[in-house]
Protein backbone atom coordinates (compact mmCIF):
# COMPACT_ATOMS: atom_id res chain seq x y z
CA UNK A 1 0.00 0.00 0.00
CA UNK A 2 1.28 3.39 -0.98
CA UNK A 3 2.05 5.44 1.61
CA UNK A 4 -0.34 8.12 1.68
CA UNK A 5 -2.60 5.55 2.03
CA UNK A 6 -0.96 3.79 5.06
CA UNK A 7 -0.93 6.48 7.05
CA UNK A 8 -4.43 7.34 7.03
CA UNK A 9 -4.83 3.62 7.74
CA UNK A 10 -3.07 4.64 10.74
CA UNK A 11 -4.20 7.49 11.48
CA UNK A 12 -7.53 5.59 11.93
CA UNK A 13 -6.04 2.79 13.96
CA UNK A 14 -4.43 5.22 16.35
CA UNK A 15 -8.06 7.03 16.77
CA UNK A 16 -9.92 3.76 16.86
CA UNK A 17 -8.00 3.14 20.60
CA UNK A 18 -10.76 5.58 22.24
CA UNK A 19 -13.60 2.95 20.65
CA UNK A 20 -12.13 -0.08 21.93
CA UNK A 21 -11.51 -1.26 17.91
CA UNK A 22 -7.76 -1.19 17.80
CA UNK A 23 -5.92 -3.38 15.91
CA UNK A 24 -2.48 -3.65 16.34
CA UNK A 25 -0.70 -2.67 13.18
CA UNK A 26 2.71 -4.42 11.44
CA UNK A 27 4.24 -2.87 8.59
CA UNK A 28 6.59 -4.95 6.65
CA UNK A 29 8.91 -3.29 3.74
CA UNK A 30 12.85 -3.35 2.60
CA UNK A 31 15.39 -1.07 4.39
CA UNK A 32 15.04 2.74 4.36
CA UNK A 33 11.41 2.95 2.77
CA UNK A 34 10.09 5.57 5.64
CA UNK A 35 8.15 2.51 8.30
CA UNK A 36 9.52 4.30 10.99
CA UNK A 37 9.47 7.45 9.74
CA UNK A 38 4.97 6.85 9.09
CA UNK A 39 4.98 5.85 12.73
CA UNK A 40 6.66 9.01 13.82
CA UNK A 41 4.65 11.43 11.44
CA UNK A 42 1.16 9.63 12.88
CA UNK A 43 2.49 10.63 16.93
CA UNK A 44 3.61 13.83 15.79
CA UNK A 45 0.49 14.51 13.70
CA UNK A 46 -1.78 13.37 16.98
CA UNK A 47 0.50 15.59 19.30
CA UNK A 48 1.10 12.43 21.75
CA UNK A 49 4.43 10.47 22.71
CA UNK A 50 6.11 7.58 20.65
CA UNK A 51 7.85 4.60 22.83
CA UNK A 52 9.91 3.27 20.00
CA UNK A 53 11.10 0.20 21.76
CA UNK A 54 13.72 -1.74 19.24
CA UNK A 55 13.05 -5.90 20.26
CA UNK A 56 15.99 -6.74 18.21
CA UNK A 57 18.30 -5.29 21.17
CA UNK A 58 16.18 -6.85 23.76
CA UNK A 59 16.59 -10.00 26.09
CA UNK A 60 12.82 -11.05 27.26
CA UNK A 61 13.03 -10.07 30.92
CA UNK A 62 13.51 -6.33 29.43
CA UNK A 63 10.19 -6.92 28.40
CA UNK A 64 8.61 -9.07 31.04
CA UNK A 65 10.32 -7.33 33.92
CA UNK A 66 12.57 -8.32 36.84
CA UNK A 67 11.20 -10.72 39.41
CA UNK A 68 11.28 -9.58 43.38
CA UNK A 69 10.46 -11.13 46.46
CA UNK A 70 7.38 -9.75 48.64
CA UNK A 71 6.61 -11.63 51.49
CA UNK A 72 5.75 -15.16 50.56
CA UNK A 73 5.13 -14.05 46.78
CA UNK A 74 7.40 -13.51 43.88
CA UNK A 75 6.29 -10.16 41.92
CA UNK A 76 7.48 -8.23 38.51
CA UNK A 77 8.81 -5.06 38.03
CA UNK A 78 7.45 -3.17 35.85
CA UNK A 79 9.65 -1.90 32.95
CA UNK A 80 9.73 2.06 32.78
CA UNK A 81 9.97 2.14 29.39
CA UNK A 82 6.46 0.75 28.73
CA UNK A 83 3.59 3.06 28.22
CA UNK A 84 2.30 4.23 31.55
CA UNK A 85 -1.18 6.40 31.63
CA UNK A 86 0.17 8.75 34.23
CA UNK A 87 4.19 9.27 33.04
CA UNK A 88 3.67 9.22 29.88
CA UNK A 89 -0.01 10.24 29.24
CA UNK A 90 -3.39 8.88 28.30
CA UNK A 91 -2.40 8.69 25.00
CA UNK A 92 0.35 7.52 22.60
CA UNK A 93 2.27 5.51 20.32
CA UNK A 94 3.95 2.08 21.32
CA UNK A 95 5.69 1.04 18.54
CA UNK A 96 7.59 -2.49 18.03
CA UNK A 97 10.52 -1.41 15.92
CA UNK A 98 12.66 -4.48 14.30
CA UNK A 99 10.83 -6.70 15.32
CA UNK A 100 11.31 -9.23 12.71
CA UNK A 101 15.29 -9.03 13.74
CA UNK A 102 14.40 -10.11 17.42
CA UNK A 103 15.34 -13.39 18.20
CA UNK A 104 12.27 -15.79 18.69
CA UNK A 105 12.34 -16.00 22.70
CA UNK A 106 11.77 -12.09 22.75
CA UNK A 107 8.92 -12.31 20.26
CA UNK A 108 7.57 -14.88 22.48
CA UNK A 109 7.64 -12.54 25.10
CA UNK A 110 5.96 -9.91 23.01
CA UNK A 111 2.74 -12.52 22.26
CA UNK A 112 0.56 -11.15 25.08
CA UNK A 113 1.56 -7.40 25.02
CA UNK A 114 0.76 -7.18 21.58
CA UNK A 115 -2.68 -9.52 21.87
CA UNK A 116 -3.86 -8.74 24.86
CA UNK A 117 -2.27 -5.75 25.58
CA UNK A 118 -0.79 -6.65 28.74
CA UNK A 119 2.21 -8.14 30.81
CA UNK A 120 1.32 -10.12 33.87
CA UNK A 121 -0.24 -7.55 35.85
CA UNK A 122 0.70 -4.94 33.70
CA UNK A 123 -1.89 -3.20 31.60
CA UNK A 124 -1.30 -1.02 28.31
CA UNK A 125 -2.96 2.17 28.90
CA UNK A 126 -6.62 2.56 26.49
CA UNK A 127 -5.47 5.16 24.67
CA UNK A 128 -2.36 3.39 23.51
CA UNK A 129 -1.73 2.20 19.65
CA UNK A 130 0.44 -0.85 19.15
CA UNK A 131 2.21 -0.23 15.87
CA UNK A 132 4.90 -2.50 14.69
CA UNK A 133 7.70 -2.46 11.73
CA UNK A 134 9.72 -5.03 10.10
CA UNK A 135 12.28 -6.17 7.26
CA UNK A 136 10.99 -8.66 4.92
CA UNK A 137 13.59 -12.40 5.12
CA UNK A 138 14.62 -11.75 1.63
CA UNK A 139 15.78 -8.07 2.39
CA UNK A 140 19.04 -9.38 3.69
CA UNK A 141 18.57 -7.86 7.11
CA UNK A 142 19.18 -9.85 10.48
CA UNK A 143 15.71 -11.38 9.89
CA UNK A 144 13.87 -14.52 11.57
CA UNK A 145 10.51 -16.14 10.04
CA UNK A 146 7.90 -14.23 11.97
CA UNK A 147 6.04 -17.38 14.62
CA UNK A 148 2.17 -17.46 13.32
CA UNK A 149 1.20 -17.07 16.75
CA UNK A 150 2.52 -13.26 16.62
CA UNK A 151 1.87 -13.14 12.90
CA UNK A 152 -1.81 -13.38 14.05
CA UNK A 153 -2.21 -10.71 16.39
CA UNK A 154 -1.66 -8.28 13.70
CA UNK A 155 -2.97 -6.39 10.60
CA UNK A 156 -0.65 -6.79 7.92
CA UNK A 157 0.63 -3.75 5.51
CA UNK A 158 3.39 -3.94 2.88
CA UNK A 159 4.68 -0.33 2.03
CA UNK A 160 4.75 0.88 -1.61
CA UNK A 161 7.02 3.38 -3.03
CA UNK A 162 5.50 6.05 -4.62
CA UNK A 163 7.29 9.17 -5.69
CA UNK A 164 4.28 11.72 -5.50
CA UNK A 165 3.88 10.60 -1.80
CA UNK A 166 8.01 11.14 -1.67
CA UNK A 167 7.94 13.80 -3.03
CA UNK A 168 4.84 15.66 -0.98
CA UNK A 169 6.84 14.41 2.56
CA UNK A 170 10.03 16.06 0.45
CA UNK A 171 9.20 19.45 0.28
CA UNK A 172 7.19 19.38 3.85
CA UNK A 173 10.99 17.92 5.35
CA UNK A 174 12.88 20.72 3.62
CA UNK A 175 14.58 18.40 1.54
CA UNK A 176 16.13 20.49 -1.15
CA UNK A 177 14.30 20.82 -4.29
CA UNK A 178 17.31 19.98 -6.21
CA UNK A 179 16.98 16.21 -5.01
CA UNK A 180 13.71 16.32 -5.32
CA UNK A 181 14.10 17.18 -9.05
CA UNK A 182 15.94 14.77 -9.59
CA UNK A 183 14.40 11.91 -8.29
CA UNK A 184 11.18 13.33 -10.33
CA UNK A 185 13.50 13.40 -13.46
CA UNK A 186 14.81 9.53 -12.47
CA UNK A 187 11.68 8.19 -10.39
CA UNK A 188 13.32 4.50 -11.31
CA UNK A 189 16.38 5.48 -7.93
CA UNK A 190 13.94 6.63 -5.52
CA UNK A 191 15.10 2.95 -4.31
CA UNK A 192 17.16 1.13 -6.10
CA UNK A 193 18.24 -2.00 -3.65
CA UNK A 194 19.25 -5.36 -5.16
CA UNK A 195 19.79 -7.99 -2.37
CA UNK A 196 21.63 -10.25 -4.08
CA UNK A 197 24.69 -8.25 -4.83
CA UNK A 198 24.25 -6.45 -0.87
CA UNK A 199 25.30 -2.90 -1.64
CA UNK A 200 26.52 -0.79 1.18
CA UNK A 201 25.13 2.31 -0.26
CA UNK A 202 21.97 2.76 -2.41
CA UNK A 203 19.22 5.14 -3.34
CA UNK A 204 16.58 4.84 -0.70
CA UNK A 205 14.14 7.68 0.50
CA UNK A 206 16.44 7.50 3.73
CA UNK A 207 19.46 8.00 1.72
CA UNK A 208 17.72 10.51 -0.18
CA UNK A 209 17.83 11.99 2.88
CA UNK A 210 21.16 12.05 3.35
CA UNK A 211 22.50 12.89 0.06
CA UNK A 212 20.49 16.15 1.17
CA UNK A 213 22.47 16.70 4.25
CA UNK A 214 25.98 16.36 2.06
CA UNK A 215 24.80 18.81 -0.93
CA UNK A 216 23.99 21.61 2.09
CA UNK A 217 27.37 20.62 3.47
CA UNK A 218 29.79 20.19 0.57
CA UNK A 219 27.93 22.17 -2.09
CA UNK A 220 30.88 24.62 -2.33
CA UNK A 221 33.59 21.98 -2.15
CA UNK A 222 32.87 20.35 -5.65
CA UNK A 223 35.91 18.29 -5.47
CA UNK A 224 34.14 16.24 -2.25
CA UNK A 225 30.63 16.47 -3.11
CA UNK A 226 30.43 13.75 -5.73
CA UNK A 227 32.38 11.27 -3.40
CA UNK A 228 29.64 12.85 -0.85
CA UNK A 229 26.54 12.07 -2.68
CA UNK A 230 28.08 8.59 -3.94
CA UNK A 231 29.07 7.64 -0.32
CA UNK A 232 25.12 7.94 0.60
CA UNK A 233 23.25 6.69 -2.30
CA UNK A 234 25.98 4.85 -4.09
CA UNK A 235 28.16 4.98 -6.86
CA UNK A 236 26.12 5.11 -10.03
CA UNK A 237 23.66 7.41 -8.04
CA UNK A 238 25.66 9.76 -6.67
CA UNK A 239 27.81 9.83 -9.97
CA UNK A 240 24.49 10.69 -12.04
CA UNK A 241 23.05 12.85 -9.50
CA UNK A 242 26.34 15.11 -9.46
CA UNK A 243 26.07 15.41 -12.86
CA UNK A 244 22.39 16.63 -13.18
CA UNK A 245 23.34 19.67 -9.90
CA UNK A 246 26.36 20.43 -12.33
CA UNK A 247 23.94 21.02 -15.42
CA UNK A 248 20.93 22.94 -13.43
CA UNK A 249 23.49 26.33 -14.18
CA UNK A 250 21.24 26.55 -17.28
CA UNK A 251 18.51 27.19 -15.17
CA UNK A 252 15.98 30.56 -16.49
CA UNK A 253 15.50 33.20 -14.27
CA UNK A 254 13.38 31.46 -11.12
CA UNK A 255 13.28 35.40 -9.42
CA UNK A 256 11.89 36.61 -12.48
CA UNK A 257 9.43 34.06 -13.24
CA UNK A 258 7.72 34.33 -9.43
CA UNK A 259 7.69 38.01 -10.47
CA UNK A 260 5.20 37.47 -13.28
CA UNK A 261 7.76 37.34 -16.53
CA UNK A 262 6.69 34.69 -18.75
CA UNK A 263 9.78 33.10 -19.87
CA UNK A 264 10.54 29.98 -21.93
CA UNK A 265 11.09 26.62 -20.59
CA UNK A 266 14.06 24.82 -21.19
CA UNK A 267 14.19 22.46 -23.54
CA UNK A 268 16.09 20.01 -21.85
CA UNK A 269 13.76 17.69 -20.00
CA UNK A 270 15.97 17.78 -16.82
CA UNK A 271 16.01 21.39 -16.53
CA UNK A 272 12.12 21.08 -17.09
CA UNK A 273 11.51 18.96 -13.86
CA UNK A 274 14.74 20.92 -11.80
CA UNK A 275 12.23 23.99 -12.58
CA UNK A 276 9.03 22.33 -11.87
CA UNK A 277 10.59 21.48 -8.64
CA UNK A 278 12.22 24.87 -7.32
CA UNK A 279 8.84 26.80 -8.41
CA UNK A 280 7.18 24.13 -5.88
CA UNK A 281 9.45 24.92 -3.35
CA UNK A 282 9.26 28.70 -4.06
CA UNK A 283 5.79 28.30 -3.60
CA UNK A 284 5.51 26.80 -0.17
CA UNK A 285 8.26 28.83 1.22
CA UNK A 286 5.86 31.81 0.11
CA UNK A 287 3.07 30.41 1.75
CA UNK A 288 2.96 32.82 4.75
CA UNK A 289 3.94 35.66 2.81
CA UNK A 290 1.46 38.65 2.28
CA UNK A 291 2.32 38.20 -1.74
CA UNK A 292 1.24 34.72 -1.70
CA UNK A 293 -1.33 34.52 -3.73
CA UNK A 294 0.49 36.80 -6.24
CA UNK A 295 3.46 34.06 -6.18
CA UNK A 296 1.01 31.49 -6.30
CA UNK A 297 -0.45 33.05 -9.70
CA UNK A 298 2.72 33.35 -11.68
CA UNK A 299 3.57 30.01 -10.99
CA UNK A 300 -0.18 29.19 -12.02
CA UNK A 301 0.60 30.52 -15.46
CA UNK A 302 4.15 29.47 -15.81
CA UNK A 303 2.83 25.76 -15.84
CA UNK A 304 1.24 26.20 -19.24
CA UNK A 305 4.70 27.47 -20.63
CA UNK A 306 6.14 23.61 -20.21
CA UNK A 307 6.05 22.16 -23.97
CA UNK A 308 5.10 19.00 -22.26
CA UNK A 309 1.14 19.57 -20.48
CA UNK A 310 2.13 16.84 -17.87
CA UNK A 311 5.03 19.02 -16.62
CA UNK A 312 2.67 21.76 -15.73
CA UNK A 313 -0.13 19.07 -14.08
CA UNK A 314 2.98 17.44 -11.99
CA UNK A 315 3.97 20.66 -10.90
CA UNK A 316 0.68 22.28 -9.81
CA UNK A 317 -0.45 18.98 -8.31
CA UNK A 318 2.81 19.22 -6.23
CA UNK A 319 1.92 22.43 -5.06
CA UNK A 320 -1.61 21.39 -4.12
CA UNK A 321 -0.87 18.92 -2.27
CA UNK A 322 1.63 21.30 -0.10
CA UNK A 323 -0.80 24.33 -0.17
CA UNK A 324 -4.11 22.15 0.37
CA UNK A 325 -7.15 24.33 -0.40
CA UNK A 326 -6.42 28.10 -0.61
CA UNK A 327 -4.40 27.26 -3.74
CA UNK A 328 -7.80 27.06 -5.04
CA UNK A 329 -8.81 30.84 -4.04
CA UNK A 330 -6.19 32.14 -6.41
CA UNK A 331 -7.84 33.25 -9.80
CA UNK A 332 -5.04 32.43 -11.72
CA UNK A 333 -6.11 28.03 -10.54
CA UNK A 334 -9.33 28.20 -12.35
CA UNK A 335 -7.70 29.09 -15.44
CA UNK A 336 -5.04 27.04 -15.50
CA UNK A 337 -7.78 23.97 -14.54
CA UNK A 338 -10.06 24.99 -17.78
CA UNK A 339 -6.85 24.75 -19.64
CA UNK A 340 -6.34 21.68 -18.92
CA UNK A 341 -9.27 20.39 -19.09
CA UNK A 342 -9.70 21.53 -22.77
CA UNK A 343 -6.55 19.64 -23.74
CA UNK A 344 -7.81 16.32 -21.71
CA UNK A 345 -11.05 16.65 -23.82
CA UNK A 346 -8.93 17.29 -26.80
CA UNK A 347 -6.65 14.13 -26.64
CA UNK A 348 -9.71 11.75 -25.88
Amino acid sequence: MRPALLLQVLDREFQSTRSGHHTPVMLWGPPGVGKSQMITQVANRHGVPLIDIRLSQMEPSDLRGIPFKHGDRVEWAIPSMLPDAERHGPEGVLFLDEITSAPPSVSAAAYQLILDRRLGNYQVPEGWAIFAAGNRQGDRGVTYTMPAPLANRFSHFEVDLNVDDWAAWAYGAGIDDRIIAFIRFRPDLLFDFDPAHNPVAFPSPRSWEFAHRALQKFEGQPELLSGALQACVGQAAGIELAAFLAHLEDLPDLDAIIGGERLPAPREIDLQYAVAAALVGRAIRAREAEEAPVVWGNILNYAGVFPQREMGVMMIMDMHRALGEPLFAVPEFGRWATEVADLMLYDS
